[in-house]
């Protein structure tokens, strides 16, 4: 963890109802771009035990879990690994951020074998996500003018154009930033206010970069030497991880 993680994250996480197989951050702390305000998201998959699973009753798929400690409001969110596992061979970026954040607050084995197959899992297709959650974030920037769906509509984009390109994620705003000279002042300035206004003249760049780094997604997932589908043997190990993992 870096030190912007408080120290008691771990705590918190383990305080769901069910075995946790791994936590970490989200959110702007993973997007590099936290402020002094903002909340801690953490986010986990857990395990149900095989009854929950098999029989009448079953167990959370989903359990989730918001307060304030220490000042801080936190969004805490943890799936089953079934469903964890379904999401991550969907072309799902949210889960695949969650498992291969570098903040990591609990891990377990299980984690460690997830984290090695998300590569094998990661196809070309997982651009739609990046250009439905740039197009969604732009939307709220332009109905609020605010600074934070500004930054997260450059974060998703400079990310997905990364991941097409090079196979590789990175969700921290300050490296990919660094091609558009104004973005560090722009998290500055977030740092010192989760939802403050964008800065004057921020909102000329932005106007121009944000259709211009839209178009080159697109020609960056259309160009992509990424798969169409995820690797049929990383599937079935993935398949295997969950019987395997319920059942032990």
């Amino acid at each position: 963890m870096t030190l912007d993680v408080p120290s008691w994250a771990a705590e918190v996480a383990r305080a769901l109802p069910r075995p946790l197989l791994f936590a970490t951050v989200s959110g702007a702390h993973l997007y590099g771009f936290a402020s002094v305000d903002s909340d801690l998201d953490l986010r986990a998959a857990h395990l149900l035990a095989p009854e929950e699973v098999v029989g009448l009753r079953t167990g959370p798929q989903t359990l989730q879990h918001a307060g304030l400690r220490a000042g801080v409001e936190l969004d805490v969110v943890s799936h089953d690994l079934l469903k964890f596992a379904t999401m991550l061979n969907s072309r799902n970026g949210y889960v695949l951020e969650q498992l291969l954040s570098p903040l990591v607050v609990v891990t377990t084995p299980v984690h460690a074998e997830l984290s090695a197959l998300a590569p094998r899992l990661i196809t070309r297709h997982h651009a739609h996500h990046y250009l439905g959650f740039a197009a969604a974030q732009e939307k709220l920037y332009a109905r609020t003018g605010k600074l934070k769906p500004a930054l997260y509509t450059l974060r998703v984009l400079l990310t997905g154009i990364h991941l097409m390109r090079t196979g590789r994620l990175e969700t921290d705003l300050g490296v990919l930033g660094t091609r558009l000279a104004y973005v560090p002042d722009l998290i500055a300035t977030k740092r010192e206010a989760e939802h403050g206004p964008i800065p004057a003249g921020a909102a000329q760049r932005l106007a121009a970069d944000v259709p211009r780094l839209r178009a080159e997604l697109e020609a960056a997932r259309d160009t992509s030497t990424l798969p169409e589908h995820a690797e049929p043997a990383a599937v079935a190990a993935l398949h295997d991880l969950v019987v395997r993992t319920r059942l032990g």
